[in-house]
């Protein structure tokens, strides 16, 4: 009789690198979507079926191991707000050199930035929902951060406006798949491990200090990075059907990253300044995280390979 148990705690055990390796991120991801749209094959109480969420623990307890030990922690501030906002605007400072949303705007071939999109995708097309867990896990001032954050994720109350649709409508104009998950099967483990890492902080109450450093330094990195990529759409001669969610993202996020460094994660400190660790492990780990994945396209891209898998890279 087949044990999930067993297995589970064998694939683990048996991984060199948990972070890319593609089985474990892979069944810790549909793990994770039972919590979000679920599938069609799967009864919706699967998501608290004690079963899967024993086999969930496993791998969850070994990814947090692995990040622990891939993620170096940085110095701690002051429990202050204005401290907390300032070490976070210094560890998330822009850095020179060559860098993966640079590579889209200087010189990315075409079938090199719609593999982008296709990367993108995985998180982009639920943007917002691994964070919004943590809502009702925070009080005071900086639940209101949050929720004003992700309003303006969510349209505003708009549906054409959310950003996970503006983000389809991008996949569209450049002829790709925007069905939700379509492209599951042909990105990296180390995507998935940058978007099951978001929301492992978002489930868990214990991590939400994680949660809200995590937001902090996503916010605080994407106003730059959105701008150079929207331009080099537009040097590949691709008009604002392509460029509309990098551009709004340009003027969205530069408010964020005030919201999110000041009165989400400064507030959640000053009001819990037990968390101050939590919250700077979160942030670094999302610029760590998110650095090997880009430097992995990067480096597929240097070598003249697809940084997909397989031949689901076409669309």
């Amino acid at each position: 009789m087949f044990d999930l148990q067993q297995a589970i705690a064998r694939a683990v055990a048996g991984s060199d690198d948990l972070l890319h390796d593609d089985d474990v991120q892979l069944a810790l991801d549909m793990l994770y979507e039972l919590h979000y749209t679920g599938f069609d094959e799967a009864d919706d109480g699967w998501e608290w079926s004690p079963a899967l969420l024993a086999g969930r623990s496993l791998i969850e307890a070994a990814f947090e191991r692995a990040l622990r030990a891939s993620v170096p922690m940085p110095e701690l501030p002051e429990p202050r707000a204005d401290a907390v906002a300032a070490a976070l605007f210094e560890l998330t400072a822009p850095t020179p050199g060559p860098g993966l949303a640079r590579t889209i705007e200087r010189e990315a071939t075409d079938e090199q930035a719609r593999e982008f999109i296709i990367q993108r995708s995985i998180y982009t097309l639920k943007e917002a929902d691994p964070h919004t867990w943590a809502i009702p896990r925070l009080r005071g001032r900086a639940k209101a951060a949050l929720v004003e954050i992700q309003s303006d994720e969510y349209g505003g109350g708009r549906a054409e406006r959310i950003h996970a649709a503006l983000f389809a409508g991008t996949m569209r104009a450049l002829g790709l798949d925007d069905t939700y998950g379509a492209y599951i099967d042909a990105v990296p483990a180390i995507t998935l491990a940058s978007l099951n890492m978001s929301t492992m902080f978002g489930l868990h109450r214990r991590l939400r200090g994680s949660a809200v450093g995590h937001l902090a330094a996503f916010e605080m990195t994407s106003s730059l990075p959105c701008r150079m990529i929207g331009d080099g759409f537009r040097r590949l001669g691709y008009g604002v059907d392509v460029t509309f969610y990098y551009d709004e993202h340009v003027e969205a996020d530069s408010v964020h990253e005030q919201i999110a460094g000041r009165d989400l994660a400064g507030g959640l400190v000053d009001a819990h300044p037990e968390l101050l660790a939590d919250v700077m492990f979160g942030a670094a780990a999302c610029l760590v995280v998110d650095g090997m994945a880009a430097d992995d396209v990067r480096s597929a891209w240097e070598a003249g390979e697809s940084s997909l898998l397989g031949s689901a890279v076409r669309s």
